[in-house]
């Protein structure tokens, strides 16, 4: 059996909650039985696949103790891998425990030193094709999937539609828990004093699939990522991203895609906003474009063939 630890729960909304359901979905599917718990529970397990580096260092200390011949998979978050594994508290013993690392775009490589990056696979996060809805009438809607904490810098959006001019029909809606009080406050006061913002609070993933299946657009306004499975969702639905050029961001979607703008710049967001509105000088059009040239990499069996073959490197077939 395989134990796979997340700091969140699975068939939560939370990132993590989200990622470490469908892995324990892929693993079953490849034939293992599966345990999935937020802390070690003892006992004895073929294989260890750890979520949050930092999060899950102390179950990855006691894993190691009682199952010394076992492997351990270590995946790194965004806020295992930035600014720097230094800064965010990552200690190098917990990642020379792990036999391998997985992080969720190309660009987490580069956070690892040449020995450690020998032990570190891509493993892209999917989604299943998802459905367009009718789009809202009146609005050119946005919508804006994340959780209210510093690190998603979640009101830059609320600030850069204020910059619009009088006739844009721009309007976010901003599905997320409320995981930061003042923060939360200021999303609440904003949401009831700007007509382009509305936030929805904490809903079901099902009920944010919807908003993005109806919107034109995706905003990503992060600080760090690790590679945001919105930014997957946003691929599978066919709704074009614009994102802060982060590298979590640009580890997906490549370093030649137009929609991004410096992180916390809201003048730059504001720009993008107005240039997908209009299609100034083709600019949505070559955003869906490039979008939907990516949508092999969300394609489900990718995922499934990369855990496929990271377990046989691990000789769990």
């Amino acid at each position: 059996m395989i134990l796979l630890v997340s700091p969140a729960a699975p068939n939560t909304v939370l990132g993590n909650g989200v990622t470490a359901q469908r892995w324990a979905d892929i693993l079953r599917e490849l034939g293992h039985e599966v345990r999935t718990a937020q802390e070690y529970p003892g006992g004895r397990y073929t294989a260890l696949i750890a979520l949050h580096a930092r999060k899950s260092a102390d179950a990855i200390r006691a894993f190691r103790a009682e199952n010394p011949q076992a492997p351990i998979v270590l995946a790194l978050t965004g806020t295992d891998l930035y600014p720097d594994l230094r800064s965010t508290g990552v200690e190098p013993e917990v990642l020379d425990l792990a036999s391998r690392i997985v992080v969720l775009q190309e660009h987490g490589r580069d956070q690892f030193d040449n020995a450690r990056r020998e032990r570190c696979r891509v493993i892209l996060q999917s989604v299943p094709p998802i459905e367009r809805r009718r789009p809202a009438d009146g609005i050119v809607e946005v919508a804006q999937l994340a959780h209210i904490r510093a690190v998603k810098d979640p009101l830059r959006p609320a600030a850069a539609v204020r910059l619009l001019p009088p006739d844009s029909r721009v309007h976010v809606t901003h599905v997320g828990a409320a995981l930061d009080d003042d923060l939360a406050a200021a999303a609440r006061e904003e949401s009831a004093t700007n007509p382009r913002y509305s936030w929805l609070g904490e809903r079901t993933r099902a009920q944010a699939l919807d908003v993005l299946a109806r919107s034109r657009l995706l905003v990503l306004a992060s600080q760090h990522e690790g590679g945001a499975n919105v930014i997957s969702e946003a691929i599978a639905a066919g709704v074009p991203v614009i994102s802060s050029a982060i590298p979590g961001s640009i580890g997906l979607l490549g370093p030649d895609y137009p929609g991004y703008f410096p992180a916390g710049d809201t003048e730059s967001l504001a720009d993008l906003f107005a240039a997908a509105e209009s299609d100034r000088d083709g600019f949505y059009t070559e955003l869906a474009r490039q979008c939907r040239n990516l949508r092999q990499l969300v394609d489900p069996r990718r995922e499934h063939a990369a855990w496929a073959d990271l377990l046989a490197e691990l000789s769990l077939t």
